[in-house]
């Protein structure tokens, strides 16, 4: 096995890594709004939070589809090997480093002494960090358990958490956004981690099923991630307009870092659209549809920044009145 498949993951990583390290100054120059104390480092967190998020959960998906293509031991199926459990690891040290941030006030801790655990049970933030550390350990016990299909459970716990924190009780109207929210984490991580692990699955079914069970997978895939698109498009849209106004939202989209970073956001989603149509068109019609693995790796890159950026939007001021 060459060195230059596991090279380019790790440049990748590394590349994604700078968006939310790099991007809060980039965004922030020239708006006149305060950046956050360690507004780069929380960024990163919560990308490495979303992520973890992703993998379990788009591994249930597909493993669920997968059950149903026929040729392929219909109801046990072969599966690449779990990346839930480090993924559950990476989520519990990103929760971790994002509690402590909330122990010290919000505030990036200089070191162990800031921090003050006990005082996460004494606020709302507080209870939810420490929701998301526990949850995520949970997550991880079970994927190296016999039933690793029960990680469902804390994983929608962590999905809750966020979208209760996204939204504080002093919003107008929190539950609506927390339910946009929730509805909106969900499908991404649907589609996020399912490509990946579809890619993967079709790749070692490749020697074991043949063509027609990978074509067949990722056919039923991608007719759920279109579903899953325009979901995620509508409950974007909606969440964005009750933060931004229709009437101000082509202003804050040049004139605020969240417009800014919202207006990468949407660039790249549609990118990703893009890609996602010229694989369902290869799928459908090229003599090897798997020729539609080219268009959808590139898709899982793309949705690769996705995330960061997600990461990076979640971490800005937001640009709300009330």
């Amino acid at each position: 096995m060459t060195l230059t498949r596991p090279v380019a993951v790790l440049v990748l990583v590394a590349l994604a890594a700078l968006i939310p390290l790099l991007g809060p100054s980039t965004a922030l120059h020239g708006t006149g709004e305060a950046s956050v104390p360690g507004v780069g480092g929380i960024a990163l967190l919560r990308t490495v939070l979303f992520a973890a998020l992703s993998v379990p959960i788009g591994e249930l998906f597909v493993d669920r589809l997968a059950r149903s293509v026929p040729g392929t031991a219909t109801g046990r199926p072969a599966v690449p090997r779990s990346w839930s459990p480090p993924a559950a690891a990476a989520g519990f040290l990103a929760a971790l480093g994002l509690a402590s941030v909330v122990a010290t006030g919000n505030l990036v801790p200089d070191g162990l002494s800031d921090i003050d655990v006990g005082g996460l049970y004494a606020s709302r933030d507080g209870k939810l960090a420490l929701l998301e550390v526990n949850a995520f350990l949970v997550a991880g016990l079970c994927a190296v358990s016999r039933r690793p299909a029960t990680q469902l459970w804390p994983l929608a716990a962590v999905v809750v958490a966020e979208a209760l924190r996204a939204h504080p009780a002093t919003e107008h109207a929190p539950l609506t956004g927390s339910g946009l929210t929730f509805v909106h984490l969900t499908c991404a991580a649907m589609w996020t981690g399912g490509l990946l692990h579809a890619l993967r699955t079709v790749r070692l079914w490749l020697g074991r099923y043949g063509t027609e069970a990978g074509a067949a997978l990722l056919g039923l895939y991608a007719r759920v991630a279109a579903v899953l698109l325009a979901v995620i498009t509508a409950t974007g849209a909606w969440s964005s307009l009750r933060r931004m106004p229709p009437e101000t939202v082509l202003e804050q989209l040049t004139a605020t870092a969240y417009g800014r970073v919202l207006l990468a956001k949407v660039l790249l989603v549609a990118a990703v659209a893009a890609l996602a149509l010229w694989a369902r068109q290869r799928l459908r019609r090229a003599a090897d549809p798997l020729t539609a693995c080219a268009p959808a790796r590139a898709e899982v890159v793309a949705l690769g920044l996705v995330v960061a950026v997600s990461g990076l939007l979640t971490a800005l001021p937001v640009p709300i009145r009330w």
